[in-house]
């Protein structure tokens, strides 16, 4: 979905350059430790590959690469910089080490691409242009490592546009299953961190969150082909509202005979309203049996959100959003608020934001439990 161009200037913010922000104590025991994107664009794709490595994307073109933990980015190569790159706006990105990565292209029509290099960013080759152009608005995409993904867009001509890859996105395939039609009310997703659809194997769950009019939804499927949705009680059923993001933890199930799929995954869903940034009500949402029922959260965010994600190594959700993040340390329960930063998306410890904001987790300056 087409997000306006809204910007909630909230609590500190980068220089014109991105700079880092002092190194005044107040600042140095900050949860969020901002680094150097050496630009001002806005920024909505993260992926770390290991917390050194890690790549970042947003308007005008810009790819941005660190191999040393982000204490330097390097700008890569504008993807058909010689025609019409520029004018792009890379709001998913994905990395699979410092030399390989996939950079989605949101916008109207053929503005909506994928992009892949192999040679560390210093050319881009186009893996695959909107196939509905002047229709169709990509807004999210994953590949597993076995390297079957899934890539999203809004509806054209009542039906979600879905593709699948088992290449590695060199070649992909239009999903024209029955259960992707939409209607009567209208309602689509948005892409607003490349995280409607959940970054985890796919063996898994293949599924993403959609908002609008309509309601929000996860619309999702296990092990047949066939595609089911279950509503979600996050935004207020306008086109500014709904889900967000969506991510899942697994747990290993207890032994059975006759197990249907991953019935014991943790899921998340995070959205609200965009236009309405520190309103709490219908923010996020949390499911034990892998995104069937869901549950509203009894203490929300405490604004709304465009990015969530399970963090294995700390052992708690963290979620943030235009007026900043929070964390969950109960499955979705409760949140507790972090910082008041402006932020578009997460792939820890690295967070983005407008006018060029990366920052880097500080695991000691959490609230303790």
């Amino acid at each position: 979905m087409r997000i306006a161009a809204f910007i909630l200037l909230v609590g500190a913010s980068a220089s014109a350059g991105g700079q880092t922000l002092g190194t005044t104590p107040q600042q140095a025991n900050a949860v969020w430790q901002m680094q150097d994107s050496g630009g001002t664009a806005g920024l909505r794709g993260i992926d770390s590959v290991d917390g050194n490595v890690a790549w970042a994307s947003g308007s005008g073109g810009t790819v941005l690469k660190t191999t040393d933990g982000g204490a330097h980015w390097e700008k890569c190569a504008v993807p058909d910089g010689a025609t019409d790159g520029a004018t792009l706006d890379f709001r998913g990105v994905q990395a699979w080490d410092a030399t390989t990565a996939i950079v989605m292209a949101s916008g109207p029509g053929d503005k909506s691409r994928l992009y892949k290099t192999t040679d560390e960013c210093e050319t881009w080759v186009l893996l695959y242009k909107n196939p509905d152009s002047p229709d169709g608005f990509f807004d999210s995409f994953w590949i597993d490592p076995a390297y079957k993904g899934v890539l999203v867009g809004d509806p054209v001509r009542g039906s979600f546009a879905v593709f699948e890859t088992s290449d590695e996105g060199i070649t992909w395939r239009r999903d024209n299953s029955k259960g992707l039609k939409v209607g009567p009310k209208p309602i689509a997703g948005f892409a607003a961190s490349n995280s409607l659809v959940p970054r985890f194997g796919a063996g898994y769950m293949h599924g993403f969150v959609t908002g609008g009019q309509g309601g929000t939804f996860l619309i999702h499927r296990w092990a047949t082909k066939y595609w089911s949705r279950s509503e979600i009680p996050l935004g207020s059923r306008t086109n500014a509202s709904g889900g967000f993001s969506l991510a899942y933890r697994v747990t290993p199930p207890p032994p059975c005979t006759d197990c249907a799929g991953p019935l014991y995954q943790f899921t998340v869903a995070v959205g609200g309203d965009y236009t309405k940034p520190n309103a709490p009500t219908g923010t996020a949402a949390w499911s034990s049996d892998g995104g069937k029922t869901w549950t509203a959260s009894i203490i929300p965010p405490h604004g709304y959100r465009s990015t969530v994600q399970w963090s294995e190594s700390l052992k708690l959700w963290i979620t943030a959003g235009t007026n900043g993040s929070d964390i969950c340390r109960d499955d979705g329960r409760t949140w507790q608020p972090l910082d008041n930063g402006n932020w578009n998306a997460l792939s820890l410890p690295f967070i983005v934001g407008p006018n060029g904001r990366i920052a880097h987790l500080n695991p000691a300056a959490l609230p303790k439990p």
